[in-house]
């Protein structure tokens, strides 16, 4: 499978990483990048083939990954729509619909996906949505792609990515703030700043790995943790009493709002 990444950002890096490491071939990826830097270390890291000019990129390419800003999408198809011979496009760019990127590239071979950063270490979550032409065979092409850097979960309704790009798109930065407030907290009971960041992320990592393991709901397993009248209470009736769980809800979908209105307005091409 010949693969072109435009864009050789973090997310590339994380992509083409992850399939390396799965048996893809470098020397069937090629990334076009307009940053002699970042073309040297793909280069250097993953003896890919690179480009500068995005025509000759995507020369013989079967399926081409966009791993540009939003922003850029439009202009980056309306560019490359009449060099194109039927390939599978797949956009990672937030908020930029189906129906839109269809319209700009001429074409209706379209998949749109949401990773996140854990990408960055093999463990992104992918919400993905293909238009109702793309084959079987290529959404087996878009699985293997970004699968090889997490988890995937395809959906059947487009406005879901909305939630997705809320829920696991944004969410590592929600797990940050919080990890960010645990550590302020254990410096201010008298801890150091290493031992304040052991603590905090070594308990995130635990806890979360406890999650995953059980079959149980997390609601149970917080339960377990909480004794009658004791330091866990306390501490979940401040929060409670201070809605903290409102406010994270409030929060994404606060980000889910943004991503329906970054749709409407990179779609709108007046």
């Amino acid at each position: 499978m010949k693969i072109c990444f435009i864009g050789g950002g973090n997310m590339a890096t994380a992509l083409i990483g992850g399939m390396l490491s799965k048996g893809f071939v470098a020397s069937d990826i090629s990334v076009v990048e307009i940053i002699a830097e970042n073309r040297t270390r793909l280069k250097r890291d993953f003896a890919v083939r690179t480009f500068e000019n995005a025509a000759e990129g995507i020369v013989g390419s079967e399926t081409i990954v966009f791993a540009v800003k939003p922003q850029q999408m439009r202009e980056v198809a309306l560019q490359l729509a009449p060099q194109l011979k039927g390939q599978l496009l797949i956009s990672i760019a937030a908020g930029t619909r189906t129906e839109d990127l269809a319209r700009w590239f001429g074409s209706q071979a379209v998949i749109r996906a949401m990773p996140n950063t854990p990408a960055l270490i093999r463990s992104g979550m992918s919400g993905l949505f293909a238009m109702p032409s793309v084959s079987e065979e290529q959404r087996e092409r878009a699985q293997s792609i970004l699968s090889a850097a997490g988890e995937t979960l395809w959906l059947t309704d487009e406005a879901k990515l909305d939630a997705v790009t809320a829920i696991s798109g944004s969410g590592p930065a929600y797990v940050f703030y919080f990890i960010e407030a645990l550590q302020q907290a254990a410096l201010e009971l008298g801890l150091d700043a290493d031992q304040a960041r052991q603590l905090s992320l070594s308990t995130f990592l635990g806890a979360t790995k406890l999650a995953v393991a059980s079959h149980e709901d997390v609601s149970v397993l917080k339960n377990r943790v909480t004794s009658r009248n004791g330091t866990t209470e306390r501490a979940l009736l401040s929060l409670s009493a201070n809605k903290v769980a409102e406010h994270i809800i409030q929060a994404a979908k606060a980000a889910a709002d943004r991503a329906r209105e970054m749709g409407d307005e990179l779609g709108d091409d007046s």
